[in-house]
């Protein structure tokens, strides 16, 4: 629902019961462009929580809806978004963006206006420290990439890396704490190469990296530069053990790779199969609606509805008792976590974990151990 749509359903309501009215979040995401694939697998996840929150009479008697606004993950896209939630006094919190950098470039509009931005997908160490009004699930690449480090460096093996990341400031920040965990771990860093959001051909960067003799490779990019990184690499001989962030668990990794992205290793703090019985209820309930299993991006997004319904449950629908809610609130029922209480401090969930995995057969699996052969 658009939020003129939103407004005018208001108003033709208000001769009835004020507890119809609906309570609307704001999300600033990408339906389109290069990462509209984590947009949809957003989608489903928030759509199948309100089946869940709504199904069981909404909050206080109010359903729960989710205003959607396609920023294409483009900084200037978020900005503009940001200034059209906070102007609307229907919208009680933000979440999204995707990308860091996205996020952070609204940060101060959020932070000003007092409306909650949570970044469920947002990495960036900083994004948190923009302001009392950011929050976050997500594991930070502080602390992200060191367990990046350790699992490529101390369990796989490598010990010559060279690393490929992104340029961007989400990328450039990835890349420095990934380096100097691995060194701290005992690695050589044998060659840093950063390529453009709209790079497409990275023959010439590939080259260098060869040139470097690395016995590893780390990726550090979104699905989509992955899988073509992944490709790349095939075509340009260069047959060596890959590590790759987060980020790159999604469907689309697999389907855009092939056969490149076979033997990739990554982590991710959400698997389906994962035994745990918060994680097989989502999962079913899940493959119930959509015929498929989730993904860490539907089940942050489950998660992240669920955890604000909670919030505004127990707080209520002002935007500043929703920020002193996530700072009070504690143990809330969560899949990828088990249950969520929040550091007041850094905005960010207490005790985050990850799962490592490994692309065999063309699926992710839980990793068994095995060390990769090099040719």
């Amino acid at each position: 629902m658009k939020i003129a749509a939103a407004l005018v359903f208001c108003m033709l309501a208000a001769p009835l019961a004020k507890a119809a009215d609906p309570i609307l979040l704001g999300v600033s995401g990408p339906l389109t462009g290069p990462n509209a694939q984590y947009g949809a697998q957003w989608k489903m996840g928030f759509d199948l929580a309100l089946d869940q929150i709504n199904g069981a009479g909404g909050i206080n008697g109010r359903p729960l809806q989710y205003v959607f606004e396609d920023s294409q993950s483009d900084p200037r896209q978020s900005v503009t978004i940001a200034q059209k939630f906070v102007n609307d006094p229907a919208i009680v919190a933000e979440l999204g963006d995707f990308s860091s950098p996205a996020s952070m470039a609204a940060s101060p509009i959020y932070q000003r206006a007092g409306l909650v931005q949570f970044g469920f997908t947002n990495s960036h160490p900083d994004f948190t420290k923009g302001g009392d009004y950011m929050w976050s699930t997500t594991v930070n690449q502080s602390d992200e990439q060191p367990a990046l480090a350790h699992f490529a460096v101390k369990q796989i093996g490598m010990k010559r890396l060279a690393v490929i990341h992104l340029n961007t400031d989400w990328g450039r920040i990835s890349k420095d704490i990934f380096v100097k965990a691995a060194k701290e771990d005992g690695a050589e860093v044998v060659a840093t190469e950063g390529f453009l959001p709209d790079e497409k051909d990275y023959r010439s960067t590939l080259v260098r990296v060869r040139d470097a003799k690395p016995d590893g490779i780390i990726i550090i990019a979104y699905y989509a530069d992955g899988a073509l990184i992944a490709r790349q690499l095939r075509s340009a001989g260069i047959k060596l053990p890959v590590a790759a962030v987060s980020s790159v668990y999604s469907p689309k990794f697999l389907e855009l790779g092939g056969d490149a992205v076979e033997g990739i290793y990554t982590k991710a703090n959400f698997f389906p199969d994962d035994p745990r019985p918060e994680v097989q209820a989502f999962v079913k309930i899940y493959q119930a609606k959509y015929g498929k299993d989730p993904d860490t991006f539907s089940a942050v997004a489950y998660d992240t509805v669920i955890l604000m319904s909670e919030v505004i449950k127990q707080y209520g629908t002002d935007r500043k008792a929703i920020r002193d809610g996530l700072a009070s609130i504690k143990d809330v029922p969560n899949v990828i976590y088990g249950k969520v209480t929040f550091d007041p401090q850094t905005r960010r969930v207490l005790g985050a974990k990850t799962i490592n995995l490994v692309v065999k057969n063309g699926k992710f699996t839980l990793w068994d151990g095995t060390k990769p052969v090099v040719n």
